[in-house]
């Protein structure tokens, strides 16, 4: 019987990895639909969002079955709360990626990104990536020193968040009120995924510790 229980438990943590490998995909294709103008890659990420959505339908019930059935306590208890939080995370990151895509698809033929802010555009979503990379390795190691460390990239999308709100507030900007408004989204969207990554992160920590770290 405790075999069966950790085998439940192990299971919950290796579909949020899988999960995350699935955010990882859509964050990568929808930024290379973005800035390559392909409808095709926007379409395939925008439809393939069901797949993360029926990680989070089967981890949550797989979540569920163990409060009910076993009544998990101390580490156990913390590892399907921390679970159930993370599911919902990595959701809105992959829904994230659907808006960057709807985006890209909105402007073909045409690129989204204006040319004179895709540097900053690019290495957010860079950044966006390497984060959930991270996020997969976190989960499936219980790596505490790399949650923690996860907090530095995030200082950095910051700042490329208010470097692309300088670049469209300055007075040079001549691409359109259309493009600033694409421009202030994705910076959103990006961010957000970095902050998501960031909270996951937190999670693992506080699975692994039983201390939630403040947020900074």
């Amino acid at each position: 019987m405790r075999d069966a229980y950790a085998d439940q438990l192990d299971s919950i943590r290796t579909d949020l990895v899988s999960m995350s490998r699935l955010v990882l995909d859509a964050v990568s294709r929808s930024t290379h639909a973005l800035l390559e103008g392909d409808a095709a890659t926007a379409e395939a990420v925008i439809s393939d969002d069901t797949k993360v959505d029926q990680f989070r339908e089967d981890i949550e019930q797989k979540a569920f079955e163990i409060l009910s059935l076993q009544a998990p306590v101390a580490g156990d208890l913390r590892m399907v709360i921390a679970a159930m939080r993370m599911v919902s995370e990595l959701e809105r990151m992959g829904d994230l990626s659907v808006h960057v895509a709807k985006i890209a698809r909105l402007r073909v033929p045409e690129i989204a990104v204006p040319t004179r802010v895709e540097p900053t555009i690019s290495r957010m979503a860079t950044i966006a990536a390497v984060m959930v990379g991270q996020v997969e390795r976190i989960i499936g190691d219980r790596d505490v020193e790399a949650a923690k460390a996860l907090e530095e990239a995030d200082e950095e999308m910051d700042k490329l968040r208010r470097t692309s709100f300088r670049e469209l507030l300055g007075s040079d900007w001549k691409d359109g009120v259309e493009a600033a408004v694409d421009v202030a989204l994705l910076g959103r969207y990006y961010e957000r995924i970095a902050d998501h990554a960031v909270s996951i992160a937190r999670r693992v920590v506080f699975l692994v510790t039983g201390d939630m770290p403040a947020a900074v």
